[in-house]
């Protein structure tokens, strides 16, 4: 409670304070250093709120437009010194950088809460006092905290109220807090009794003496960013959470009861509901409050008491809440703590057991150096000794030839130099090519490749931080599935995927071996397209996307539509008087004129083929058979407008009808249980309609071309029940190409 009780310009509990018209309060002696002169010259620009009082308002009209009321300076905002014209020192000539006459509230650091002080500038020397009769400049106070500026009246400061409730609230709290400051006491003191707390930290919630602060709570190092604050409010202080009532009640006892501040000898007894402020009864009898709405203060007083009660509830709940969070997020702080210190340990588990597999990948390798070494080393000692052996004994031979060529005995040389001969070439022919080589080489041949090893090591990451492209998706062909013109995918992504996935896109070929097309994009892993063509064979393939980007594509899957097509009357389509029953494939109507009801399927190439049974037909009506446009008119015959194309018949002839034109006559009509087939090729573009199994008539319609639902028109005097999914009639069928 204590930041609601501090003066916005000083920084400290306020003194005599006054209401702003704003609302906001401020102290006396501060409003009198933050209140700004306007110069005459610059009268003409308009306070953000008008003056206060009929006073003020008459000395405005007489100075003429944007002329203030009369203030003379910050020393003379008081009533009793504004006639006092002759001493400058006491008046304010201070403006903006802008001179626009209000003061200018800048962030600064040598104020308490950012607000710029004016300090009095004294007039300059030799400097005329202000004729009294003249028309002085208008004083401005702005508020510190939304920056409203207010003039002043020929009272001054004055003319603000002064918050009575507020300056008795501040002095209670400041006796409960200096009583709660002597009890309170250091929770660390080793001396009995402990002494006199000097702060609280809110962080350790802990009290502590000067002493004990000095040496267990330094204000360097982790501690340097805790908050130290005064010790805690007495429980009988307010806002201490006890019974602060009763000091409150013993200060108001003795208070005298508010005099007007217009009248010093009325107590306030209503309350003017227009200018929300209280007042006298003098004022309602001379003042400017006669003609307002005025109630007694008492009740006006229990109401908005009732009302500020009631907000507080609002309040009270969200404060709760907000103490809920708090412990909420103290919860979170403890479990991220916790959590932490979890995740770094499996870390470092993780980290030591690959160090570990290293270590121990590193002791093989090592071992394998070791046996290529030990090899090496063998063959070449073996080859020393088995070269040495050789040697030796090939320089025995030498010096004893040597010597027996020294010898001059011919026949003693004879006797043996056959032998010796033999014997040197035997030795010669051991030094074969190759003997004098090194069977090993002193390189290794063992390269280690450590560089896959170097570079997972780099790119070693936790998964939601090196976000990847999500890899290839898996069809599930055993729920993939044709139906119709329609076809079902489905997917899901690999086992032990980590990357990923915001989403798929399905993409799907023209069912004629063209480019594919996107045909879905969106999170789910399952997808039906409608609408497309009839006995063709579509490609699909679906990938995954996220915020690094597109994956790969899956395999394509082939799905296969439909040969001939399956469908019923739809009852979304139709007119409203036209009755569908046996699961939407028998239709009559309930009016005696045309209605049109179209079929579920819809056809763009080709070729289709529906019969429809008469199963009622009374009066000789007229029904109409064909095909149409989806925004086909509905309330007249099939083939009165431009879109469609029917051919109606009666019980003895037939004729084919668009836009309203009827051609070709056919003799042959229908009747109770007759057959109407059509016949829809648009691989030939043309319409042919057969009755009985017959064709009726020449093809009835040619060159037609887009997409095409099956139609029919009848009234109350028809019923018929369609059939679907025949195959086109012989004399007709064309050879099934195909498929590439």
């Amino acid at each position: 409670m204590e930041e609601e009780l501090k003066c916005p310009v000083c920084g400290s509990l306020f003194r005599e304070p006054i209401i702003l018209p704003c609302s906001h309060n401020v102290c006396l002696p501060c409003a009198r250093t933050i209140a700004v002169q306007t110069p005459e010259s610059e009268q003409h620009l308009p306070p953000l709120l008008h003056p206060r009082g009929p006073a003020a308002a008459a000395a405005a009209a007489a100075a003429g437009p944007g002329a203030g009321a009369a203030a003379g300076s910050a020393a003379c905002l008081e009533p009793e010194c504004a006639a006092g014209g002759g001493d400058h020192a006491d008046k304010l000539s201070l403006h903006s950088e802008t001179d626009s006459g209000y003061g200018s509230y800048t962030p600064s650091l040598k104020s308490p809460n950012g607000v710029r002080v004016l300090p009095l500038v004294p007039a300059p020397p030799g400097a005329a006092a202000a004729p009294r009769g003249a028309g002085p400049a208008s004083s401005s106070l702005t508020c510190p905290q939304c920056h409203r500026s207010a003039s002043l009246d020929q009272r001054g400061l004055r003319g603000f109220q002064r918050n009575r409730l507020l300056e008795a609230i501040v002095q209670r709290y400041q006796q409960g807090r200096a009583a709660a400051a002597a009890a309170a006491k250091c929770q660390l003191c080793d001396r009995s009794p402990p002494e006199p707390a000097a702060v609280l930290c809110e962080q350790c919630e802990v009290l502590y003496c000067a002493s004990c602060q000095l040496r267990c709570h330094p204000a360097r190092g982790p501690f340097a960013k805790h908050r130290l604050a005064p010790p805690p409010a007495h429980p009988g202080a307010p806002g201490g959470g006890g019974d602060g009532g009763g000091g409150g009640k013993g200060a108001g006892g003795g208070r005298k009861p508010p005099a007007c501040a217009e009248h010093d000898l009325e107590n306030y007894s209503m309350y003017c509901v227009s200018c929300r402020s209280p007042v006298c009864y003098q004022c309602l009898e001379e003042g400017k409050h006669g003609k307002h709405d005025v109630k007694a203060l008492g009740a006006v007083w229990k109401q908005h008491k009732a009302q500020l009660s009631q907000a507080l509830n609002g309040v009270s709940d969200k404060a709760k809440e907000a103490k809920e969070f708090l412990v909420q997020l103290k919860n979170l702080l403890q479990q991220i703590q916790e959590n932490g210190l979890d995740y770094e340990a499996c870390l470092v588990a993780q980290c030591d057991a690959l160090v570990d597999a290293l270590t121990r990948q590193k002791a093989k390798l090592l071992t394998k150096v070791t046996k290529e070494r030990e090899h090496k080393l063998k063959v070449v000692w073996d080859q020393i000794n088995h070269c040495t052996l050789k040697l030796r004994q090939s320089t025995g031979l030498m010096e004893y030839c040597l010597e027996v060529i020294k010898e001059n005995d011919p026949s003693g040389f004879l006797q043996i130099s056959d032998a010796l001969i033999k014997r040197v070439q035997v030795s010669q022919e051991q030094w074969v090519k190759g003997a004098l080589e090194p069977k090993v080489s002193a390189e290794f041949d063992l390269t280690l490749d450590s560089e896959p090893l170097l570079q997972s090591i780099h790119q070693l990451d936790f998964i939601q931080m090196k976000c990847r492209v999500p890899p290839v998706p898996l069809l599930q062909l055993e729920k993939c599935c044709t139906r119709n013109n329609s076809v079902t995918l489905a997917w899901r992504m690999p086992p032990l995927s980590h990357n990923p996935v915001e989403g798929y896109i399905l993409e799907l070929d023209d069912g004629d071996g063209g480019q594919f097309r996107e045909v879905y994009v969106g999170k789910e892993t399952l997808c039906t397209i409608d609408g497309l063509h009839f006995n063709s064979t579509y490609n699909a393939r679906v990938k995954a996307f996220n915020s690094s980007g597109v994956g790969p594509y899956s395999k394509t899957v082939i799905l296969q539509t439909s040969d001939v097509a399956w469908f019923t009357f739809d009852p979304s389509s139709a007119h409203r008087d036209i009755v569908l029953s046996n699961d939407n494939q028998t239709a009559t109507c309930n009016s005696y004129d045309d209605r049109v009801v179209l079929g579920t399927a819809a056809f763009s190439k080709g070729v289709h083929y529906w019969e429809l049974h008469v199963d009622r037909y009374d009066n000789h009506p007229d029904p109409a058979f064909g095909i149409a446009r989806i925004n086909v008119v509905k309330d007249m015959m099939l083939g009165k407008d431009d879109k469609a194309w029917a051919m109606y018949v009666d019980n003895n002839r037939s004729w084919f009808m668009h836009c309203n034109s009827h051609t070709n006559r056919t003799e042959g009509g229908v009747s109770k249980g007759a057959t109407v087939g059509v016949l829809l090729d648009l691989n030939k573009h043309n319409l042919t309609f057969y009755i009985n199994g017959q064709q009726q008539g020449p093809p009835a319609f040619e060159n037609i071309e887009g997409v095409f639902m099956p139609a029919l028109s009848l009234n109350r005097n028809v019923q018929v029940t369609l059939h679907t999914g025949l195959e086109v009639p012989q004399c007709v069928k064309q050879p099934k190409l195909p498929n590439n």
